[in-house]
């Protein structure tokens, strides 16, 4: 190469190192910027992860303590006055109403309240409705909870195996055998029913006169 092209490209080298000091100057910040937004969204993530984990504990504990409590009476109190967050109360809720035989009345105003609270994620409130149909019994009116379950025994729904279930056991309440052992083994061979409530259709619908599907019956 002669020496007039190696001038040339020195020269084209300097220009390029001075435009991108200049170019660093100008917009270097936004890199800091960038940078330091990451550091600080980890750390941010680690402190929020940690005192997630922090009031996690914090509540068990005070749930815990709540529930040594001598007389039922005491340990609704103590319960009642554990600091909770939304989702914490949900739970706390359930908790409280986990106690029929003491207090039937208290214990389906408290499912109520869950089930009725619009700010709590829908599992929380399905699970709610499923706890106050069992907890009601043959004291709610069959129209009544069937329209309970049906609500949460939809497509796609946590608790919608458990529901149809319980559906079907409503069928037996209200004498209708036949229908109640179809909607039954039909349960039986959905592929979300777990083994455990495979195993409780399969002895009711035997103990109806009803005849297993091979492949449970196997």
């Amino acid at each position: 190469m002669s020496n007039p092209d190696s001038f040339i490209d020195e020269v084209t080298e300097e220009v390029r190192r001075d435009r991108l000091f200049r170019l660093f100057r100008k917009y270097g910040w936004i890199g800091v910027v960038v940078i330091l937004g990451l550091v600080g969204g980890t750390a941010w993530t680690e402190w929020s992860k940690s005192r997630a984990e922090s009031r996690a504990q914090a509540f068990g504990d005070a749930v815990i303590d709540a529930l040594d409590q001598g007389t039922p009476q005491e340990r609704r109190e103590a319960l009642a006055a554990v600091p909770t967050d939304a989702g914490q109360s949900a739970l706390l809720g359930l908790i409280m109403a986990s106690d029929p035989a003491e207090d039937k009345a208290a214990t389906l105003a408290a499912l109520d309240k869950v089930a009725n609270d619009a700010s709590l994620p829908p599992a929380y409130r399905d699970l709610a409705v499923l706890r106050r149909v069992l907890v009601a019994g043959a004291d709610a009116p069959v129209a009544d909870r069937r329209t309970a379950l049906e609500g949460i025994a939809g497509p796609g729904r946590p608790y919608r195996v458990l529901a149809e279930e319980q559906l079907g056991y409503l069928l037996i309440e209200e004498g209708k055998k036949d229908d109640a052992i179809a909607a039954l083994t039909a349960l039986l061979q959905d592929q979300d029913a777990s083994g455990s409530l495979r195993a409780r259709l399969g002895q009711v619908v035997t103990a109806l006169g009803g005849t297993l599907p091979e492949a449970t019956g196997g």
